[in-house]
């Protein structure tokens, strides 16, 4: 028996797109499309389909209030996420609102695919490039277990966030580090909205918390420098 689904965008040429590319497949069936929030939630409702395809950026209603509700107007309907912004923010914000799957509109067919498959099983699963460490950083918060936020930070911004806390300034880090200044300053504000922080000296607390740094030195007796 086939897994019945819905496809919801906005754009006209997207959700054809999508229904020449799963008719293909064996095992699913499109059974109806939806172009803004409001009729997508009427429409689900009405159809209670195993898989609701979305996007984000939705007219009437957003992709992530369209999620919230139908957790309680179709709670069997699985929903991926196929959205434009890889903007870890969004990842997580749908992950949370329900979502089983996060797709790029950049990605290859099959991976939207195998996202749907994957969340007929019941199981999350996000598209490169977004990070397998993000799945498992969800699925430890959504069993209970305590969520670091440090897991989300890529390698570049934990190392400038040490070197940070450390005192050095953006052209120190720069030239250790082979990039431009501007770059470490966009690095380091992708890290510090990441964590939550809005002031160069909550990262040297941070970093001395986590044991990053050591407790007496020119990071814990100065004020970290841009």
């Amino acid at each position: 028996m086939k897994a019945t689904v819905v496809l919801a965008d906005d754009h006209h040429i997207v959700r054809h797109g999508l229904q020449a590319l799963l008719s293909a497949e064996p095992d699913l069936r499109v059974v109806g499309e939806a172009a803004d929030g409001l009729e997508t939630l009427r429409l689900v409702e009405r159809l209670k389909p195993d898989i609701l395809v979305l996007d984000l950026m939705m007219p009437g209603l957003d992709g992530l209030e369209v999620i919230r509700q139908l957790k309680k107007r179709s709670p069997k309907t699985r929903t991926v996420v196929l959205s434009m912004h890889k903007n870890e923010a969004y990842v997580w914000e749908a992950l949370k609102s329900g979502a089983l799957g996060y797709v790029l509109k950049d990605c290859a067919p099959n991976d939207l695919v195998k996202a749907m498959r994957e969340a007929l099983a019941n199981r999350p699963h996000l598209s490169p490039p977004l990070s397998e460490i993000n799945i498992m950083a969800y699925l430890q918060k959504k069993n209970g277990s305590p969520f670091d936020l440090y897991q989300t930070l890529t390698a570049r911004e934990r190392q400038i966030l040490q070197l940070s806390a450390e005192g050095q300034t953006s052209a120190d880090i720069g030239a250790r580090l082979s990039i431009s200044p501007r770059t470490v300053e966009a690095h380091r504000a992708n890290l510090m909205r990441k964590l939550g922080f809005h002031k160069l000296t909550e990262l040297v607390r941070y970093a001395l918390e986590r044991q990053l740094l050591p407790r007496e030195g020119p990071a814990a007796s100065r004020p970290a420098r841009v």
